[in-house]
């Protein structure tokens, strides 16, 4: 097993791995890197403390794309921001509404409909009673109390009850 190569000098540490003397004094200075308990550099140590650092587009040793943590955070903080200036692009065009003013549009469009629905048995019945020749007011009747369970399923369907359990609908374990 080959020692692991040892250089004493700052200048020569920054030649061999490629970056600047001054970046090489900064990185010691934050704690990026450091130096061995006898004051030498680990160039392979070294290179690869600043290479897991290394800021994608900012530094010569960053690795493309998301290879290393800080490049994946990177890239997702960059696709986030990406995303916001979307939704506000977006928000800008009309494209977007808050969630109370839908719930509104949507509360609204489905007491029309609900409304509608509830006045066709008045307004078909004479007709229908007509074609077959009964009285109007059972057959209304019969159309009501059928639209009334068709609703009624449809809100089930839409809002379920909540389903208690024994112990929470009595108070008992």
């Amino acid at each position: 097993m080959t020692s692991p190569e040892r250089i004493t000098s700052s200048r020569a540490i920054a030649c061999e791995i490629g970056i600047s003397h001054t970046a090489i004094l900064k990185a010691e200075r934050v704690g990026r890197i450091s130096r061995e308990a006898d004051g030498s550099w680990d160039v392979e140590r070294v290179r690869r403390d600043l290479i897991g650092l290394a800021v994608p587009g900012r530094s010569p040793l960053a690795t493309p794309g998301d290879v290393t943590p800080l490049g994946r955070l990177t890239l997702a903080r960059l696709a986030l921001g990406v995303e916001a200036q979307r939704l506000a692009v977006d928000q800008k065009k009309g494209r977007l509404m808050d969630v109370a003013s839908a719930n509104h549009r949507i509360d609204e469009t489905a007491a029309g409909m609900r409304d509608a629905v509830l006045n066709w048995p008045a307004r078909v019945s004479g007709r229908i009673a007509a074609e077959i020749g009964r009285d109007a007011h059972p057959v209304q009747t019969i159309l009501q109390e059928q639209i009334n369970a068709l609703l009624l399923e449809v809100a089930q369907r839409l809002d379920p009850p909540s389903v208690e359990t024994p112990s929470a609908a009595t108070g008992r374990p």
